[in-house]
């Protein structure tokens, strides 16, 4: 085609409506301050501060680092949307990929997004957006203007960088009062969930000392979702992924095996264990997704402790189809069979943890596990009944001939205590094709019979009509399902 004998017209985006459609793109708060921590560590911060300042309406949240800074002819072209193409070849290092990070993260929480920044001691420069401005002038101008208390907050760097949120309309309204207690705790309660995931999205760079992120005064502590320090958690081999990724699979101990409830309670993460199960996706050592089989599998409670690190190149972002937000991935087809494979031998291994509870089934000292259940399987129904050869069982029968109330209250203890829940409901959610045994419906209907005659007569005995005897032998379980057997009775 040829482009200069064809008419062109420009077609330059309204301001007002490009920048409202910026704020709909669907960050979280602590998404949006993690996509300004990635600016922070590109421009090689080693230190990085977050805080928050809480005025109601007014309140304000801050990002400040000691990178390299910017230069004003630099802050004006960050200010920029689409500052980068994300088709451009790029370090290993840089964390983003669109241009748009600054701009769309703080938009999506803020009406007026401020940055100061000092190179290399010379004087700061500052510029803002200010979405009001934008609406009103429907321009797509930046304002050299900074909030009046935060224009000395550089002068104790060298070099660094100042983010400022303020006109938090997406987080408070901007009528709060500072006295509205009930909003300052959500404020509160949404800015702890920051912390937390900050210290999960960048735990790698913290661990290897690349970076301090502090909470205030205070440093934030790593969270590895692979429990790699305790002694009883089964990393898998390393596995190359076409293209150039990378996985790693690890299974988490059982709560038996943790080294301590605080441990355990600690390696949960944000949202609970089963939620936490699947793909850790990594860019750069940045953490992209947490916890997501990335449409290969559902979540379900017996792979809760299983948790995959893959590790991707930035040059894949495209063929992982990597989003604007960084927390969303979809591996190209090329290497779902690969992955899928992978993750059902780690799931397997998270599966016999969570079924035996951390025990390991294997013979010791030439003797063999002996279970208190064993699963029964006839004619594609499955049960779980008591191990008659168990030690405890042949104990019992021995105790019964002298002490049989005591004998039968330690047996009901027993099953009480080892009832196989986690086996049953392994089995409900895995095999569709096989159902579960009915109560009694194995066993002789003449012992049922007989059972129930005992305890009728019983009843009678205490001088309870026939009507009423039977009445109650309906309301006892599992008997109330022999209504025909009960009406029987004489």
């Amino acid at each position: 085609m040829n482009y200069d004998e064809i008419k062109k017209a420009e077609t330059i985006p309204e301001a007002s409506s490009m920048i409202e459609t910026f704020r709909a793109i669907g960050y979280s708060l602590e998404t949006a301050i993690a996509d300004i921590i990635d600016n922070s560590i590109s421009a090689n911060a080693k230190n990085i501060y977050i805080n928050r300042v809480w005025k109601g309406g007014k309140s304000i949240i801050s990002i400040k680092d000691d990178g390299i800074g910017m230069s004003d002819e630099d802050i004006i072209k960050a200010m920029r949307p689409g500052t980068q193409n994300p088709l451009s070849e790029r370090t290993d290092t840089d964390l983003g990929r669109f241009g748009l990070g600054l701009k769309t993260a703080s938009f999506s929480q803020c009406r007026t997004l401020s940055v100061l920044s000092k190179l290399n001691n010379l004087k700061p420069a500052f510029w803002s957006w200010d979405l009001d401005y934008v609406s009103k002038s429907n321009k797509w101008e930046v304002l050299q203007w900074i909030p009046d208390d935060f224009s000395n907050d550089l002068d104790d760097l060298h070099s660094g960088t100042l983010v400022l949120w303020s006109n938090l309309d997406k987080i408070v309204s901007l009528q709060t009062s500072e006295n509205d207690e009930n909003a300052k705790q959500k404020f509160s309660s949404a800015l702890d969930k920051v912390k937390k995931h900050v210290a999960m999205t960048f735990h790698r760079f913290i661990e290897e000392k690349i970076v301090k992120i502090f909470w205030g005064e205070h440093e934030i502590e790593a969270w590895n979702p692979f429990c790699i320090n305790e002694a009883k958690t089964q990393a898998q081999p390393d596995e190359n992924i076409i293209g150039g990724a990378k996985m790693k699979g690890y299974v988490l101990p059982h709560k038996n095996n943790f080294s301590s409830e605080q441990a355990y309670k600690i390696a949960e993460g944000v949202n609970g264990y089963p939620t936490m199960q699947g793909f850790y996706v990594y860019r750069g050592k940045r953490l992209l997704l947490a916890g997501d089989w990335l449409g290969l599998f559902r979540k379900e409670e017996q792979y809760k402790l299983v948790r995959i690190q893959m590790d991707l190149p930035n040059k894949l972002d495209t063929e992982w189809q990597i989003d604007i937000k960084k927390s969303k991935a979809n591996p190209p087809a090329v290497c779902r069979d690969q992955l899928e494979s992978y993750a059902k031998s780690v799931r397997n291994i998270g599966m016999e943890v969570y079924r035996h509870r951390g025990k390991i089934l294997k013979q010791r000292a030439g003797q063999t596990f002996q279970p208190l259940w064993l699963e029964k399987k006839k004619d594609n129904k499955w049960s779980f009944v008591v191990n008659r050869e168990h030690l405890i069982i042949q104990n019992l029968k021995n105790q019964a001939k002298e002490k049989p109330e005591q004998a039968i209250e330690t047996l009901l203890c027993f099953i009480e205590e080892s009832i196989p829940t986690s086996a049953i409901y392994i089995k409900k959610a895995e095999d569709k094709e096989e159902k579960e045994i009915l109560p009694f419906s194995d066993v002789d209907m003449a012992v049922i019979k007989q059972i129930l005659l005992d305890m009728f007569k019983n009843q009678v005995q205490q001088g309870k009509t026939h009507e009423q005897a039977k009445a109650i032998l309906k309301t006892i379980e599992p008997f109330n399902n022999y209504e025909d057997l009960i009406e029987d009775l004489r």
